[in-house]
């Protein structure tokens, strides 16, 4: 379990994190959400005493992360996939950071086979990939077979086959009863992946729920109705108490505080055509851009030429996961 009380960091005026206090529980994946500038990447490096905060504290299983004598084997990070030596194959890299932690070398093969590293094991980290880079971080997370992870960004520079492989990773992990702290932006992903969530802003806490609490409590859901008998469901609807607001063409009807089976069987004892009867439910994204409006430090306006821009961006597509996990060999 890794316990925050109260922890806050200063640099000069500027307040980074701010009496920030949570706790992440084994057994499950936690996500850590917040804007640009929100102090994510300040506070997990407060958690790994990278950074010491001005006030507050951080225990890890109870102590703090320098009283660890051997911390590889309490608490795995990846933080920065770019911290390897360069020169160093991935197979030495891992071997440096075992033998600093009295781990058994032969852990360093497994963890290479489990990231689908072992072909180039004995290539120099310098010449991988961005995706490679980050499978070598993955396993250097891995190397004291820790009950407790830390992933910052680790879909960064992996391909479909590797974000569904580190995805299925995780979640195994957790169901083993580990600890799982991984912090994203990409909303998609996260949504696919965490249980929980602690979401932050300019360095305060703004949520600590689970993922379905924190998206109902962010969002609006509503049932679409569409039906060639238009008027008739209209009146219906407002005979029953229903208020129904017209969206868009095609005499689709969206109503809230009721359910698709009440609305359903309604329609069956007024004897109603539905062509579409449909319950919409707000992503991660929308109801986290809900959540953080007030707290976003960095807006982007318009296009570079100045003009607004009239298309919203394309949903990045997010491949679906299975009941296992295996890694492959491509970055």
């Amino acid at each position: 379990m890794i316990e925050l009380e109260g922890l806050t960091k200063r640099f000069g005026t500027k307040v980074a994190v701010d009496h920030l206090s949570f706790r992440v529980r084994p057994g499950m994946i936690t996500g850590f959400l917040g804007p640009n500038g929100a102090g994510k990447s300040t506070t997990m490096r407060m958690m790994l005493d990278l950074d010491n905060p001005t006030s507050g504290s951080v225990r890890i299983d109870g102590k703090h992360y320098r009283d660890l004598k051997e911390p590889l084997k309490y608490i795995g990070a990846l933080l920065d996939a770019k911290a390897m030596h360069g020169g160093r194959s991935a197979y030495n890299n891992l071997l440096c950071l075992a033998q600093a932690n009295r781990i058994p070398s032969s852990r360093v093969s497994e963890v290479l086979d489990v990231v689908g590293l072992s072909t180039v094991a004995g290539k120099k980290s310098k010449g991988f990939s961005l995706g490679m880079g980050q499978r070598l971080g993955i396993a250097s997370a891995l190397l004291g077979d820790p009950e407790i992870l830390m992933f910052d960004e680790p879909v960064n520079g992996l391909d479909p086959e590797g974000i569904h492989w580190i995805r299925n990773l995780m979640k195994a992990l957790a169901f083993e009863g580990r600890t799982i702290f991984v912090s994203s932006h990409l909303m998609s992903e996260m949504a696919l992946t965490a249980d929980h969530l602690i979401v932050i802003g300019q360095g305060r806490l703004l949520a600590d729920t689970s993922m379905a609490d924190f998206i109902q409590q962010n969002s609006r859901s509503f049932v679409r109705l569409r039906s060639p008998q238009q008027e008739r469901l209209r009146d219906v609807l407002h005979q029953e108490g229903f208020a129904a607001v017209e969206s868009g063409a095609g005499g689709t009807l969206e109503i809230d505080g009721a359910t698709t089976e009440e609305l359903g069987e309604l329609a069956a004892r007024h004897q109603l055509v539905l062509h579409e009867l449909s319950a919409q439910r707000a992503s991660l994204e929308e109801a986290f851009m809900q959540m953080t409006a007030a707290s976003v430090e960095y807006h982007a306006h318009g296009t570079p030429g100045g003009a607004p821009s009239s298309a919203p961006p394309a949903p990045e597509p997010v491949p679906q996961w299975g009941q296992t996990y295996q890694s492959g060999k491509g970055a």
